[in-house]
């Protein structure tokens, strides 16, 4: 192997390419390729099962079921949210006309801090949209605590949280509803794809109706939709990617090891560690650099690490805050953000897929260690 070879920060699970083409004759034979095919409602049940959820709607693709879990609620005014995620969190409330408010975050796990959401509500809000940041679990019993005492809805983002449980039971069961993101740079992809996990069939057939143009029958449409369902070729990708997934997931879970192994001695270096009774799925390797003591800045370590061909990522920055759209809100204010604003500046996500190789992760770590 070229010691030069880009390592990127992520690589697409891909199914067995032989066993694809057998499902996509299946399909050329059928000639149903979308509108709630057959493999459409095999991978919704597949994942029901594997997530250990009552019902799922699949979507075309991770923002979509925001997007519709919000005009499903018919949420308006203001929710709460985080400015440490990927934009697209932000962008489904104001896709929706509702103004996001900014809370500060956990300085330990990077999700929302649910002791500053109290103080953030106001008349207007209406939701609190969490989101578990790395497939770090959200202080779901704080968050739905603040919940009920305000009558307010709980949208989770869970975008990085596929397979993730507490104590064996999943995360996507807590608030009124999860979304999932089955991009191709996930733990588990459609190439493009999302998903959107409810508790009750009511909620599941107005989620089915809004992702269909509103369409409740053949001449009957009950709401505004929207086209947002995902095709039988990326539904038969998925179904074979669940197959795998799990042995993907434990190749995760070593290189995460590795990297806390090789890390665990070296001065101004911070990572995440697992928690006791989750079952994480090593979405992401973040780790936060302390300038000071480190003796080099985030940035510097960055391009220090891209000029050897290795990519990482700072994810996430900038603050969603910090951006054009956003940055005119007195919620946006970097004083009202300061734990948010210090981890921004100072992660990097380093490069964690299934197919990263034990000479990848010396060459990885050999730039870290000084």
């Amino acid at each position: 192997m070229d010691k030069n070879q880009q390592i990127t920060v992520t690589s697409p699970l891909l199914p067995d390419l032989d066993e694809f083409n057998s499902l996509l004759r299946e399909i050329w034979d059928s000639k149903w390729l979308t509108n709630n095919g057959s493999f459409h409602h095999r991978l919704e049940a597949a994942l029901c099962e594997y997530l250990k959820v009552p019902y799922i709607s699949l979507f075309t693709n991770g923002t979509l079921p925001l997007i519709t879990a919000l005009q499903a609620f018919r949420i308006t005014g203001e929710v709460i949210t985080t400015p440490y995620s990927f934009v697209a969190t932000t962008h489904s409330l104001w896709w929706n006309g509702i103004k996001p408010v900014f809370v500060d975050i956990d300085p330990v796990t990077c999700n929302i801090d649910p002791e500053k959401i109290e103080a953030a509500i106001t008349p207007k809000t209406t939701a609190i949209m969490p989101v578990h940041v790395y497939g770090q679990p959200c202080d779901t019993a704080k968050i739905q605590a603040i919940a009920d005492k305000y009558g307010l809805k709980v949208i989770y983002d869970a975008a990085h949280a596929f397979g993730v449980e507490i104590d064996n039971k999943s995360i996507l069961e807590a608030g009124d509803v999860s979304t999932l993101s089955f991009h191709a740079t996930k733990v588990y992809n459609t190439i493009e794809g999302g998903a959107l996990i409810c508790h009750d069939v009511k909620t599941k057939q107005r989620i089915d109706y809004l992702k269909n143009f509103g369409f409740a029958g053949e001449t009957t449409v009950v709401a505004p939709g929207i086209n947002g369902k995902i095709d039988e070729i990326r539904s038969a990708y998925g179904l074979l990617n669940l197959k795998q997934v799990g042995k993907a997931i434990e190749a995760r879970r070593q290189i995460a090891t590795a990297y806390r192994h090789g890390l665990r001695d070296v001065t101004g270096i911070r990572v995440l560690e697992d928690i006791p009774g989750v079952r994480h799925n090593y979405s992401y390797f973040p780790i936060f650099v302390d300038a000071e003591k480190y003796g080099i800045t985030r940035d510097e370590l960055y391009f220090k690490m891209k000029e050897q061909n290795i990519l990482g990522r700072r994810y996430f920055y900038p603050l969603i805050s910090k951006f054009s759209t956003y940055r005119g809100l007195d919620s946006a204010r970097i004083e009202n953000l300061p734990i948010a604003s210090q981890v921004a500046e100072s992660v990097i996500c380093l490069p964690l897929h299934h197919a990263l190789e034990s000479q990848d992760i010396e060459r990885i770590l050999k730039q870290i260690i000084r």
